[in-house]
Parts: C-alpha cells; sequence; structure tokens
C-alpha cells in the first residue's frame, strides 16, 4: 500500500510457505481444476440471505490481490439495501434496451444469442447482494496529496478474478455484469470522480430453478490457450 516518505526497500523471509512435493502440487492443482469447473455464472437467485460477514470475508480475499507497485487500486462496495439495488437495476435497463435496439451492431447481438440475455436484469434485484467494483484511476494520501497508480485495470482485473473465485469457494454464485456507462454509481455509492465503476457481482444462492446457457460450458481445450516452450 503507497504511503507518503515511504521510498526504501525492505526485504522480509518469506513469511508463508505452502510448497508442496511435485506429486501433491500436481493432485492439488488438478483438485482446483476440477472444482472451478463448477463454477458457474448464474441469473436466478434464492431469497435465502446471505451474511454480511461472508461477503466481507470474500472481499478481503479479493485485497490479497497482487497489484501494480502495491498501490491496491480498487475499491469494492456492497449493496444489500433495497432501494439502491432497485434503482441500479432501472438505470441498467435503461442501458441495455438502448443496447439491443441497435447500439451493440448485429455481430454482438449474434454473439449473445446462445447466451440467452435480454434487457430485464431481474438478478439485480433478486440477488441478496450486488458488489460494485471501482478502479481507482488515482491515490489520494491522508493529506491529500495526488499519486499515481500502475496497471490499473490488469491489478483490478485480478482482484476481481479472486473475487469471484472466493464467492465460488463460499458456495455462492456471482454474475459479472459490466456498466457501461454507469456514472451515476459513483454517487449512489459515495465514491470519488476518480473511480470508475468496472463491474457489477450480483451474489446469492442459486434458486432452486437456476439455470446456465449450454454453450457456457463449452471451454476452450488446454491445447487452445497453452504453448510450451521446454528447454
Amino acid at each position: 500500500m503507497y504511503k507518503s516518505g515511504e521510498v526504501a526497500y525492505q526485504p522480509l523471509p518469506l513469511p508463508d510457505r505452502v510448497q508442496k512435493p511435485d506429486d501433491q502440487a500436481l493432485a492439488a492443482a488438478q483438485a482446483f481444476l476440477d472444482y472451478m469447473r463448477k463454477r458457474h455464472s448464474v441469473r436466478d437467485y434464492a431469497t435465502r440471505p446471505v451474511p454480511e460477514e461472508v461477503i466481507a470475508a470474500c472481499i478481503a480475499a479479493a485485497g490479497t490481490a497482487p497489484s501494480g507497485a502495491n498501490h491496491q487500486p480498487w475499491h469494492f462496495v456492497a449493496i444489500a439495501d433495497p432501494a439502491m439495488k432497485a434503482r441500479i437495476r432501472a438505470a441498467a435497463e435503461e442501458e441495455e434496451a438502448a443496447f439491443y435496439a441497435g447500439g451493440a451492431g448485429d455481430e454482438w447481438l449474434a454473439a449473445l444469442e446462445p447466451i440467452g440475455t435480454g434487457t430485464a436484469k431481474p438478478h439485480l434485484t433478486d440477488a441478496p447482494w450486488l458488489i460494485v467494483v471501482f478502479a481507482q484511476r488515482y491515490g489520494v494520501t491522508e493529506d491529500g496529496q495526488r499519486y499515481k497508480n500502475y496497471y490499473v485495470p490488469e491489478s483490478v482485473g485480478i482482484a476481481t478474478g479472486l473475487l469471484i473465485t472466493a464467492l465460488h469457494h463460499a458456495g455462492l454464485v456471482c454474475l459479472e455484469h459490466t456498466p457501461n456507462p454507469m456514472k451515476f454509481l459513483n454517487e449512489l455509492c459515495g465514491r470519488p470522480d476518480h473511480e470508475k465503476a468496472v463491474m457489477i457481482l450480483p451474489v446469492g444462492w442459486p434458486a432452486d430453478h437456476a439455470t446456465v446457457p449450454e454453450v457456457a460450458k463449452r471451454k476452450k481445450p488446454l491445447a487452445e490457450i497453452l504453448s510450451v516452450f521446454r528447454g
């Protein structure tokens, strides 16, 4: 975390070691892969509430992500208030109406057809929680001095990935909703102008009738996403 005046490098012995022998490492990696294959983006939520402590713990896990210069250029806003969720849904559906009315273009709409999306976003009010992810274009010290953040999109992307993984690990489901534009979220969530909302995650338990698009289970084979150069 950036702190004004701290410019010296101070090495620490590696504080935590979780390394395993090769066979155990492979078993752990395979077990994690199998578990992550059970992660799904879900639009149908149960009415069962989610304790705030669970949401906070998942966000704390996201906060452990690496970031450019360790500036941690993110902020997470967790929303359970029905009125706030309703306002977000109304704004999102207004934008989606323009998107599907021609703003997206034919190619984009054709790509979305197998996903089954549309202008209605009931998950934004059905889910017990919405987590809004903000990216901080720059930081501000306690005495009001501005400082530069580095690799902001990359850093926030890593943290969001950790958040989604933590939610899955807790048994929850979420959906990745990208607001564009949703500048009103800054005012609604009490965030400064130098932050930008980059994602809204509806979070909760899946409804009994929850479904996912069949096409979402089609993942590229390893051979298409991995290249290896052996010495």
